[in-house]
């Protein structure tokens, strides 16, 4: 009597599920048409959160006025003098508008770790979209939040005594390129935020950079007042660079290099951790 053996076939070596699938070979298939609509979409879906929870842009809107009030009327007679607060109105407000930039971008990074935590990034996985564009929406909207700031804060100068003594499209010209300085450090936060583990490690890892930044640049006084060494690090602080070119473009007084060096600044660091930025987020994606 003969046995009859059966071969049964091999299981098949599981494959990627159909919509991640369709995500990995989708993205490098996406045109810049569609790529575009994606960032719409996306901004449009942060645009929404920031509708949902109006406190989210407590910041924007208070951190100029803040400012603004607290570094005229309490500093503004100790460095120009008791009672002369409108000359340093002009000389602070230029300023101001590069720390908005750069206190706006940290909010970037904080908000790309909590979405991870909260698993928003998931949804995204699964869907065949490019990678890029959901930290480029991103970048918009900050970009969007950071102009109602910087509108406030030419609002409150304005109250002040501000006064535009060249024209209003050197003023835009400011406000444009302390936009492009500030979509810049946007990257170096979001790259923090892939980063760190929490937003909390993200907040203070940014105040490490923030501070010294700030406080050791011209925003707020001349660099003459300082000492020698700290008048060096305020001579290549990129914040120095934005401020003096914002003040000389509304105050209608030579620019020099400094319109030079924040763009050259701006696109190094763009250059730099947008790339790292990315692929920080496909790996984590």
């Amino acid at each position: 009597m003969s046995t009859v053996t059966t071969t049964k076939p091999a299981p098949s070596a599981p494959g990627p599920a159909p919509a991640a699938a369709a995500a990995g070979h989708g993205e490098g298939r996406i045109g810049l048409r569609a790529n575009l609509r994606h960032i719409g979409a996306l901004v449009r879906r942060n645009a929404l959160q920031i509708k949902q929870d109006p406190e989210s842009m407590f910041d924007v809107l208070f951190m100029p006025i803040i400012f603004t009030l607290l570094f005229v009327f309490v500093f503004g007679g100790a460095i120009s003098g008791k009672g002369n607060q409108a000359d340093y109105v002009n000389y602070v407000v230029p300023g101001l508008m590069a720390m908005m930039g750069m206190n706006i971008a940290m909010a970037v990074g904080t908000g790309v770790n909590d979405d991870f935590k909260k698993g928003v990034m998931d949804r995204f996985r699964s869907m065949p979209i490019a990678r890029s564009s959901v930290l480029l929406a991103k970048i918009v909207v900050e970009l969007g939040r950071m102009m109602v700031a910087i509108a406030i804060l030419l609002g409150v100068g304005f109250m002040l005594g501000l006064s535009i003594k060249s024209s209003v499209l050197d003023l835009f010209l400011a406000i444009g390129l302390s936009a492009v300085f500030g979509s810049a450090l946007m990257w170096i936060f979001i790259l923090l935020g892939l980063t760190m583990k929490t937003a909390q490690a993200v907040q203070g890892m940014a105040m490490l950079v923030l501070m010294p930044l700030q406080f050791g640049s011209s925003i707020f006084a001349p660099p003459s007042t300082m000492p020698g060494w700290l008048q060096s690090f305020t001579d290549y602080n990129p914040l120095s660079n934005l401020a003096d070119a914002a003040r000389a473009l509304i105050n209608g007084t030579p620019v020099g290099d400094s319109v030079w060096m924040t763009l050259l600044w701006s696109l190094a660091i763009t250059a730099v951790t947008m790339p790292l930025a990315v692929r920080k987020f496909r790996q984590k994606t």
